[in-house]
């Protein structure tokens, strides 16, 4: 099994790995913040303010479809950035972080079906499937310069193929009605925007005005909203690349806003979560083991399995400076959840009750995978395995 060698990460690469491992420690703090309000006096006042009603919808709501939106943006323009001139850029290395989010995505999956196939918590099969990018770098990050270049570019290409699958799971198995006049309306947008790519059109406005009326109609038309942040990344100017391209811009603008405003408001928004006093119980029905086999051993064996069988059998090769310990600490830190598992439990449940309830057990579930993936990694990395690979 030959490896690969090292190759140098790009600067905006590092402003998104620096910009996602401080944006995770946040998220662990809003987190950890969110849980102790909503537990205490003033628990009730905290949950009916992200209930509060604005403009015909909850605070909650124009949370999670309407800023989500940008931060889908964001994921779009770096998997735009990865495909064209980043890691996913060469068809064979490309491979590697694929297939672990494949594997990633299956065999949890899989074992939630297992626990759950044939009753009213199917529809969470799609849960475990995306890792949270925040959480898994903000963790990684806690290692320092113990940690490989080329196990941050593995996590981060493995997370961002993750939120791309949870997108068209998302739209292939949670849109409950589709109304066509408006989908159409949402996609002749896009079409159009796209003419503006060609035509080299590269003023961002243009692009802002549409990609907010693509969104109006998206929202209105029974596809989740949030398609249209993707959808509009790759749709905006990429040229070369460059620091003055369209892109480029816009992806480093909107770095900050995601990993500080963001993913912070979203972690307080859906986390006013009341613990349960029958935590036995709880922890026994289908739905939440499901959650937790999925999450804590489905993704590690998803992500190592896959990508052994795929360095095994010559498809794609591993990196000089990473091992096989390495990876499997890394599918671990897969199994930090969060952000994409607490979405798609929102679009798969409409009981209040299960949906605080596996809210919960993802925060459980993350919180362990992430402790054994921080744990393993401590153990199993060493400062030479490092070397030429810190990130500033």
């Amino acid at each position: 099994m030959t490896k690969l060698k090292i190759t140098e990460p790009t600067q905006l690469f590092k402003d998104f790995f620096n910009s996602e491992k401080a944006g995770g420690l946040i998220l662990i703090l809003c987190t950890a913040i969110s849980l102790l309000i909503a537990n205490s006096s003033m628990g009730e006042g905290y949950h009916h303010f992200w209930q509060g009603r604005f403009a015909g919808n909850s605070i909650e709501h124009w949370v999670n479809d309407g800023l989500m939106t940008i931060f889908f943006l964001l994921i779009g323009l770096e998997l735009e950035r990865e495909i064209y001139i980043g890691e996913l850029a060469n068809f064979k290395d490309a491979l590697l972080p694929v297939f672990g989010a494949i594997g990633g995505m299956i065999i949890p999956a899989g074992l939630f079906l297992i626990f759950n196939l044939g009753t009213a918590t199917q529809p969470g099969a799609g849960i475990p499937m995306a890792t949270d990018i925040a959480f898994a770098l903000g963790i990684l990050s806690l290692l320092g310069n113990k940690v490989p270049t080329s196990l941050k570019i593995f996590l981060t290409a493995l997370a961002v193929i993750d939120d791309l699958g949870a997108i068209i799971i998302i739209a292939l198995f949670y849109t409950k009605t589709l109304l066509w006049g408006n989908l159409l309306i949402a996609l002749g947008i896009f079409a159009a925007l796209l003419v503006l790519n060609r035509l080299k059109v590269k003023n961002l406005l243009p692009y802002l005005i549409g990609g907010a009326a693509m969104w109006y109609f998206m929202l209105h038309s029974g596809v989740h909203a949030t398609i249209t942040g993707v959808l509009l990344a790759f749709a905006i100017p990429f040229g070369d690349g460059g620091k003055k391209s369209t892109s480029y811009i816009l992806q480093h603008f909107l770095h900050k806003p995601v990993a500080f405003v963001i993913l912070p408001v979203f972690a307080l928004a859906n986390t006013a979560i009341v613990l349960s006093s029958d935590m036995g119980s709880l922890l026994k029905e289908d739905y939440s083991l499901g959650v937790m086999a999925g999450l804590i051993v489905g993704k590690p064996l998803g992500i190592f399995l896959l990508t052994f069988l795929a360095v095994l059998f010559g498809m794609c090769k591993l990196p000089g400076d990473l091992n096989w310990k390495a990876i499997l600490g890394a599918g671990f830190l897969g199994g930090i959840g969060f952000t994409m598992s607490i979405f798609i439990t929102l679009l798969a449940f409409e009981d209040q009750a299960i949906i605080n309830n596996i809210k919960f057990i993802v925060l459980l579930s993350s919180l362990v995978a992430g402790i054994i993936g921080f744990t393993w990694l401590k153990l199993n990395l060493n400062s030479n395995q490092s070397r030429n690979s810190k990130i500033d």
